[in-house]
C-alpha cells in the first residue's frame, strides 16, 4: 500500500504541476479551458467553475487540459478565446509552459533536499581506483585487480569513478575497451559489464578504495582519549586497510590491545595510537561509523547555496538524461533499461521505504524527466507541436489539416512504440512471467 501511494504522490505532483503550467499560461492570453484533468479516461470526479470542468480521471498515468479551439477540426466559430486564434508567440508559451514548470518544480524540490544537509561520498569525486574487485565479475576474470587506475573507457576519459560509473552503468551486455595504469604502466583490456539488478544496469563488479569515517565519539571512552574526532577517516589498522565492518571486527579481536591507527583529518594524515576496553567479550573503541560505510563530505549549506547546487544537480541529470536518450539512437543504451509506469511505482516504493529524502529526490528527478521528455519533438508531445510551430513559421503559412493528421498519426506511432517497450521491460521486471518467457 506504501508504494501504491508513493506511485500515486509523485506522478499526481508533478502531472499536476504540469498542466498547471498549461492552465495558467492559457488562462494568462485570454484561452478558455474547457477541461483540467487529472489522469485519462473516465471521470470519477468532477467539478465545474465558470467555462472549465476539473476533474479527476480513472487511468492515473498523466493528464491534459483541453482548450477551446485547440486544432483545426475542433468545433469553434474562430472566437479570440480560442487557442489556434492567438499568435503563435502566445501558443508557443502555452505549450512551454507545462515543462518549465517541472523545471521549476525539481529545482525548488531539489532545494529543499539540500538545503536539509547532504552526505556526499568522497569516491565518487576520486580518480577511478579500483579497491576491491568481486569474486567471479567480469572485472576478475578479465583481470583488473585493486590498485588499478581506470583512465579512459572506449575512448572517453575518466577523470573520477562517477565518469566510470556513468558510463558502465548504460553500457550492460556492451563490450567496452577499458584502458588502465598499473604500476605507472598503461594497458587495455575489454570487458562487457553484466546486466545487474531489477533494471538491468552495467556492472564490472569493482569497488573503489573507501574508508571508515566516524560519525561520533562517546565521551570518556578509549577513542575520546586517544583524541579521535568526528568526521575522521580511519585510513589503516596496524598498516593494514580495513573496509567498516572488518575494522569493527578487528577491535573486537583485540580488547586491550594497543592499535595505531592510521587517520585522516581533513588534509592531515596523523598516526594514532588507541587501546579497545573490553566489553561482554569484545573490544570497544567508542566510536560510530558513518552509516553508508564509507567516508563522505557533508555539506550544510544555507538556501542560496541550496539553490546552487539544486540548480547544479538538474543541469547534471540534464546532461544524463540527454545521453541516455542518445544512447538509444547509437544502441549504446540498452532498451531494456527504459521503465514505464510499473518501474517507476517499484522506485517510488523503495524510495518511500528510504525515507523523505529520497522520495523528494525522486520526486524531483521524474518532474525534470517528464519536462524533458515533453520537449522532444515528437508531435502528440508539447515539444511536437511546438516543433510543428516552428516549421509553419519558416513556412510563413500554416500546414493543412491533411499534413498535421499524418504528422500526428507519426507521433502516436512512435509513442506507441515506446509505451510497449516500456511496459514489456516493467513486465519483465516481475520474476514470475519473466521466467515464463521462452529461453529463460
Amino acid at each position: 500500500m506504501t508504494g501504491v501511494l508513493a506511485f500515486l504522490f509523485v506522478l499526481g505532483v508533478v502531472v499536476f504541476v504540469h498542466e498547471l503550467g498549461h492552465f495558467l499560461v492559457a488562462r494568462w492570453h485570454g484561452v478558455r479551458v474547457l477541461t483540467f484533468s487529472l489522469g485519462f479516461g473516465p471521470k470519477l470526479v468532477r467539478m465545474r467553475r465558470g467555462d472549465t470542468e476539473y476533474c479527476v480521471s480513472a487511468i492515473p498515468l498523466g493528464g491534459y487540459v483541453k482548450m477551446a479551439g485547440e486544432s483545426l477540426d475542433d468545433p469553434g466559430n474562430g472566437r479570440p478565446d480560442e487557442f489556434l486564434s492567438k499568435s503563435r508567440w502566445q501558443r508557443f508559451q502555452i505549450l512551454l509552459a507545462g515543462s518549465m514548470m517541472n523545471f521549476v518544480l525539481a529545482i525548488v524540490v531539489l532545494t529543499g533536499v539540500m538545503w536539509q544537509g547532504a552526505a556526499v561520498p568522497l569516491y565518487e569525486e576520486r580518480a577511478a581506483v579500483i579497491g576491491a574487485v568481486q569474486p567471479s565479475s567480469p572485472a576478475a576474470r578479465a583481470g583488473l585487480a585493486p590498485g588499478d587506475r581506470i583512465v579512459s573507457i572506449d575512448g572517453r576519459a575518466i577523470p573520477t569513478w562517477r565518469d566510470m560509473q556513468e558510463v558502465v552503468i548504460m553500457r550492460a551486455d556492451k563490450a567496452l575497451q577499458i584502458k588502465f595504469v598499473r604500476r605507472g604502466v598503461e594497458r587495455t583490456l575489454t570487458i562487457t559489464p553484466k546486466a545487474s539488478g531489477t533494471f538491468k544496469i552495467g556492472m564490472l563488479g569493482v569497488l573503489p578504495v573507501v574508508y571508515p569515517q566516524i560519525d561520533l565519539v562517546t565521551p570518556d571512552s578509549p577513542a575520546a582519549k586517544a583524541g579521535l574526532q568526528r568526521g575522521d577517516a580511519i585510513l589503516a589498522a596496524n598498516g593494514v586497510r580495513l573496509m567498516q565492518d572488518d575494522l569493527i571486527d578487528f577491535f573486537q579481536q583485540h580488547p586491550s590491545t594497543k592499535i595505531r591507527l592510521t587517520v585522516r583529518r581533513g588534509s592531515e594524515v596523523l598516526p594514532v595510537e588507541v587501546t579497545p576496553e573490553p566489553k561482554n567479550g569484545v573490544g570497544v573503541i567508542g566510536v560510530q561509523f558513518h552509516i553508508s560505510g564509507v567516508d563522505v563530505r557533508i555539506i550544510e549549506p544555507g538556501l542560496a547555496r541550496a539553490v546552487v547546487l539544486s540548480v547544479e544537480q538538474n543541469v547534471e541529470w540534464t546532461r544524463l538524461i540527454f545521453s541516455l536518450l542518445g544512447g538509444l539512437f547509437t544502441r549504446e543504451t540498452p532498451m531494456n533499461q527504459l521503465a514505464g509506469p510499473l518501474g517507476i511505482a517499484q522506485i517510488s516504493s523503495s524510495a518511500a521505504a528510504a525515507g523523505i529524502v529520497p522520495l523528494f529526490t525522486f520526486l524531483a528527478m521524474i518532474s525534470l524527466n517528464l519536462g524533458l521528455i515533453n520537449l522532444m519533438p515528437i508531435p502528440v508531445l508539447d515539444g511536437g507541436n511546438i516543433f510543428i510551430m516552428a516549421l509553419e513559421g519558416l513556412a510563413r503559412r500554416d500546414f493543412s489539416v491533411a499534413v498535421k493528421e499524418r504528422v500526428m498519426l507519426a507521433g502516436v506511432l512512435v509513442i506507441v512504440v515506446l509505451m510497449v517497450t516500456v511496459f514489456y521491460n516493467d513486465l519483465m521486471r516481475i520474476g514470475w512471467l519473466d521466467r515464463l518467457m521462452p529461453g529463460n
